[in-house]
């Protein structure tokens, strides 16, 4: 039989065009660069009279992790052994060998991610460190993989015979593997100041605000995924009075008299004398208890949580919708402890779990809430409110609701925070015809024993989250308002809200105390600022800083800048949103865009940093555009209420009309490369805008949902969650809504690449649910990817994980967006 060839390989043209083609993938070669001494500054000799250097005793690796932070530090000096030692220009030196030690700094600059070889030549015995992490080389050549940004390099040389001699090559991989050299102490925002800068995880403001407690959050290369946490107790004038060294205590509360501390730590309940530092045990054996709190100066109350014994049960026989979750047949009651005696005394008791609300010692009552019963079948469980007497042992019910947050003692009566259908709709602010969103917190008062309800904040749009009360019955409440989450404080003699001038975006913790003047301690960041330690003076309404982590973990550090762009769709709804723009933007060039929208029901917030770093994808080389659309919460029950039956019919046209008026207004983005990302809800809606408009270029799914109905079945929360989203529907009553908003029914109409995110282990949307979509769209032959993240849940914490997932995402977004592939194929395609 004859082989005929196909006509393209009998073509002149193709044949000669294919030479071409070989010939200029050919014509590359790397070639070794020597780099420029210029750019490089050099120190030494660093303790030249030492005797043995590093590398030649058993200590060596220790010694130099110990000096690196003093190389790496923004000083153009420092002391060794009481002799100043300055950095000065390498191409000054003209020395031989030297003692001890010398050591050279720069900074490597790339603007993609960038791939080659770094050879250090006539120095025998050195190691090279970039971004403080020691790199691995064979015979001083080392492989280098830099993603776009600054990276400070060290060399530390132990061993030079000539330091004429001395030059640090680079060979690139490719004609595009550039890099730029510099000494600023300058540098581009990085992944690694996002997670490990040093932030305030908890703070607690003693009741006469004389004292205070933070603990200290940080990580690093050292410790990975393990938080170095630090303790201490502080004075007004911000010193330190005792710093936890042995373990770190949880569960801090001081006690009403102002004498004393009581905490957490390593199973026992101990007592801190403020005044003498004295430390007595209360407790032992509290194996699942948490929660505590003074009842007065000498009890305390807390939850005592019992889990059932481990089964090794071929079978599990589930006794209702909530049995699918891990703790469900855990039970939690609370008792009273004596802190003279160490006597503890059980307040609640049967088989329902009891949650502690709050107490009034002067009433000697105790809120609890519960539920109404150990499995409800309901998609709004219904929970108790009840309150003890602890002198009689009397309950009395206060009510039972189908939407409850929190309730807390205001005098005699209760503020409760709630869903506007709290009782049979006392809150809502809406017209008859729309359902309400129950995420929507609002703020109420009991009285009359639970009798009557007054809705407080029917004409209040932000939403309600965590409530504070003071002496006189104000509250301090945190609330969700538009993008950004304040402090309010509640006047209830007067029954109107004042704004607390906190000075940040968002409030992330709070602290009040218990005197006449009251004070609040606070954490927070804002869009551009990271985090910060305040105080703030309510009468006054004035703050005070105490602590900032700017100067600290982003001195010297560019940040993109912001502005703010809100459209009216075309409902006639003012759309808002925020735009990030890189500190280097060149407006005479096209820049790739970034468009990023809520998950869930609450708007995306203006936090510094977070789960998806806006910041840092700016300085990426993305303009970000951070869209607030339709259902979300804070911005007035009419507009959270579209959130309800609807399944981002709504969203999608909102995010899709705004990326169109920011298209307009951003002529310097180019609109043949917008990607757009978001995660559970957030990753549902960018499935299903896959199935609605090619005006995007590539797409990220982080855990989103394909299939309403096996996420409403499967997920450990779904049918409460579509108890909201999908209020009184159901896939045998509504199956138009459970089919025709699920993006796998439509995934034929997928044009735009698409990334599928999800952790293995997510209970809160199952993997099924990318699993469902990526079977799809691999059957009709859609570009599609899929990574998995081995035994994460619904977020993605530990820190290895986190650096890969964030790099994931700017890798795929860089091939399909800017046309550099090398980042994503040497993370996946070249495994």
């Amino acid at each position: 039989m004859k082989f005929n060839a196909p006509w393209f390989y009998r073509n002149k043209q193709f044949k000669r065009a294919l030479g071409l083609l070989a010939f200029s993938s050919l014509s590359f070669a790397a070639i070794a660069e020597p780099l420029d001494k210029s750019k490089m500054q050099f120190i030494g000799p660093l303790a030249e009279d030492m005797q043995l250097k590093p590398f030649q005793t058993p200590h060596g690796s220790a010694i130099i992790n110990n000096l690196l932070p003093q190389l790496q530090a923004n000083s153009d000096s420092f002391s060794i052994f009481g002799k100043k030692q300055s950095w000065q220009p390498f191409n000054k030196v003209s020395a031989l060998t030297l003692g001890g030690l010398q050591a050279l700094k720069f900074n490597i600059e790339t603007v993609r991610f960038t791939q080659g070889t770094l050879t250090l030549k006539g120095v025998e015995n050195g190691q090279l460190f970039i971004n403080g992490e020691p790199q691995k080389g064979d015979n001083n050549s080392y492989k280098l993989a830099l993603t776009n940004s600054t990276h400070s390099v060290i060399i530390l040389a132990q061993q030079v015979a000539n330091w004429n001699d001395v030059v640090i090559d680079f060979t690139p991989k490719s004609d595009t593997d550039k890099i730029t050299l510099n000494t600023s102490y300058t540098k581009r925002l990085s992944a690694k100041q996002l997670f490990d800068a040093p932030t305030m995880s908890n703070i607690s403001l003693a009741p006469n605000a004389e004292q205070y407690i933070t603990t200290k959050r940080t990580y690093d290369d050292k410790t990975q995924n393990k938080a170095n946490l630090v303790t201490e107790l502080k004075n007004t004038d911000n010193s330190t009075i005792y710093r936890f060294e042995d373990g770190q205590p949880s569960n801090i509360i001081w006690s009403p008299d102002n004498q004393y501390l009581v905490y957490l730590l390593k199973g026992e309940l101990k007592q801190l004398n403020r005044k003498s530092l004295a430390i007595k045990t209360l407790a032992n054996d509290l194996a699942g208890a948490s929660g505590f709190t003074f009842f007065n100066d000498t009890s305390l109350v807390f939850s005592w949580s019992k889990s059932p014994e481990s089964s090794n049960n071929l079978t599990k026989h589930y006794k209702g919708l909530q049995d699918r979750w891990s703790y469900a047949r855990t039970t939690s009651q609370l008792y009273m402890l004596d802190t003279k005696s160490g006597l503890t005394k059980a307040l609640s008791q049967g088989p329902l779990s009891h949650s502690f609300e709050d107490l009034n010692s002067t009433r000697g009552k105790v809120l609890m809430s519960r539920s109404v019963m150990a499995m409800q079948a309901s998609t709004h469980p219904e929970t108790e409110l009840v309150e003890l007497d602890i002198k009689s042992n009397k309950l009395l019910s206060l009510g039972k609701f189908k939407t409850f947050n929190q309730a807390k003692y205001a005098n005699k009566d209760v503020y409760v925070v709630a869903g506007p259908d709290f009782k049979n709709g006392a809150g809502r602010a809406l017209p008859k015809s729309m359902l309400a969103n129950n995420y929507d917190g609002q703020l109420y008062l009991l009285t009359n024993n639970g009798k009557n309800v007054t809705a407080l904040s029917k004409q209040f749009d932000p939403s309600i989250g965590q409530l504070s009360v003071l002496e006189n019955g104000d509250a301090v409440l945190k609330v969700t308002e538009k993008d950004t989450q304040p402090l309010y404080l509640f006047d209830l003699s007067k029954q109107r809200f004042k704004k607390l001038n906190t000075s940040v975006d968002i409030v992330e913790k709070f602290s009040v105390s218990h005197g006449r003047n009251s004070q609040v301690l606070i954490t927070g960041t804002s869009a551009l600022a990271p985090q910060q330690l305040k105080r703030l003076n309510i009468s006054k309404n004035k703050t005070d800083l105490i602590w900032d982590s700017k100067p600290i973990a982003y001195a010297n550090t560019t940040i993109p800048t912001l502005e703010e762009f809100n459209f009216t769709n075309k409902s006639g709804v003012e759309i808002t949103g925020r735009v990030y723009v890189p500190s280097n933007l060149d407006k005479t060039k096209k820049y790739p865009a970034l468009v990023y929208y809520y998950g869930g029901t609450s708007p995306v917030t203006r936090g510094f940093t977070g789960r998806y770093p806006f910041n840092l994808w700016a300085e990426n080389g993305y303009v970000v555009y951070v869209v607030q659309p339709t259902g979300a919460t804070g911005f007035g029950q009419k507009f959270s209420a579209q959130h309800v039956n609807a399944w981002g019919d709504y969203t999608a046209d909102d995010i899709i009309e705004g990326t169109q008026a920011f298209l307009k207004q951003y002529d310097y983005v180019d609109n043949t490369k917008v990607g757009n990302l978001g995660a559970s809800y957030g990753g549902f809606m960018t499935m299903l805008l896959a199935t609605k408009t090619d005006l995007f270029s590539a797409s990220i799914s982080h855990a989103g949902i394909s299939n309403l109905t096996s996420y409403w079945g499967e997920g450990w929360w779904g049918y409460l969650y579509s108890g909201e989203a999908s209020k009184n529907s159901f896939p045998w009553n509504n199956a138009d809504l459970y089919s025709q908003h699920s993006p796998v029914f439509h995934a034929d109409k997928v044009t735009t690449p698409l990334l599928l995110i999800h952790g293995d282990s997510d209970t809160n949307v199952p993997v099924g649910e990318s699993l469902t979509m990526y079977t799809a769209l691999k059957l009709l032959n859609k570009d599609v990817e899929l990574i998995e993240y081995k035994g994460a849940d619904h977020q993605i914490f530990a820190r290895d994980k986190r650096f890969n997932w964030w790099n994931t995402m700017l890798a795929y977004f860089d091939k399909k967006l800017k046309d550099e592939p090398q980042w994503w194929d040497s993370m996946y395609e070249n495994k």
